[in-house]
């Protein structure tokens, strides 16, 4: 158990202005901050996201079909929780209506698959799951905390005429073309102890001040914090916002009374 080595990764359309407690080296553009997995938590993956321009349309596959595909890497589920939005920020995700896959080629080859998606206006607390199949976009001005499993594959369908390989026939094999499950998306309460996710892969809380003991009983095994406000303490490590650590059990930790702090363990 221990505090995760970050690693900045510089994008073009990253910033070069971060939200608290971040900053950007100068005359870096600073699009992501990973949190390597540790050995404990292999599976999950954290990173903090910061985009000043809109991200490709993209999707990712399940398990089964990463395998069928002969891919290296696992499937992808994924869910954000924003933390900073500026005025008119918006996520891409899901379609409108129905959209068979000979409709999602041609609109991922005209550009036109940018209008189909639902682009929801966002502020910070709003939270969405990302099931595996879900076509998505990280809109401009966006600031979230992504939590996923530890997978590299991406499926890009369009992106904006970049440079950058796009993966057609891959992606559309695997996409959903339907609107995202109303319950997938939601805005979390400024203050309390709340159940962001529960799935096949991960189970994430963000809470607040103590654990009580259904949430001690819950998160017995390996689990990854970050703190959001106040301070965690691991042992002799003081971690605090923008910090993201491993513990062998909740017990290893001692929270803030008045901080909050997101956990998360695999799914057993």
């Amino acid at each position: 158990m221990s505090k995760l080595p970050i690693r900045e990764v510089e994008k073009p359309w990253g910033k070069d202005v971060l939200p608290a407690p971040f900053t950007a080296p100068e005359g870096k553009r600073i699009g992501e901050i990973w949190f390597e997995p540790p050995a404990d938590v292999p599976s999950l993956l954290v990173k903090y996201i910061f985009t000043s321009e809109k991200l490709s349309v993209q999707v990712h596959p399940s398990d089964a079909q990463a395998a069928a595909a002969g891919e290296k890497d696992r499937g992808k589920e994924e869910c954000w929780l924003v933390i900073a939005a500026e005025p008119g920020a918006t996520l891409g995700v899901g379609f409108k209506g129905h959209v068979d896959h000979d409709t999602m080629r041609a609109a991922a080859l005209d550009g036109s698959i940018e209008d189909m998606l639902v682009w929801h206006p966002v502020k910070p607390g709003d939270f969405f799951y990302i099931p595996a199949n879900t076509v998505h976009a990280i809109g401009a001005g966006v600031s979230v905390i992504e939590i996923q499993q530890n997978s590299d594959i991406t499926y890009r369908l369009y992106d904006y005429g970049r440079p950058r390989e796009l993966h057609l026939d891959a992606g559309i094999a695997v996409s959903r073309g339907e609107p995202l499950d109303p319950a997938l998306h939601r805005h979390i309460p400024d203050t309390g102890t709340v159940e962001l996710a529960s799935g096949a892969y991960f189970t994430a809380h963000r809470l607040q001040g103590l654990p009580d003991a259904a949430l001690r009983a819950e998160y017995a095994g390996p689990l990854l914090v970050i703190p959001r406000s106040g301070s965690v303490t691991l042992g002799d490590d003081v971690l605090n916002p923008g910090d993201c650590a491993s513990a062998a059990s909740i017990d290893a930790l001692t929270f803030d009374p008045q901080g909050q702090a997101i956990i998360v363990r695999p799914a057993t």
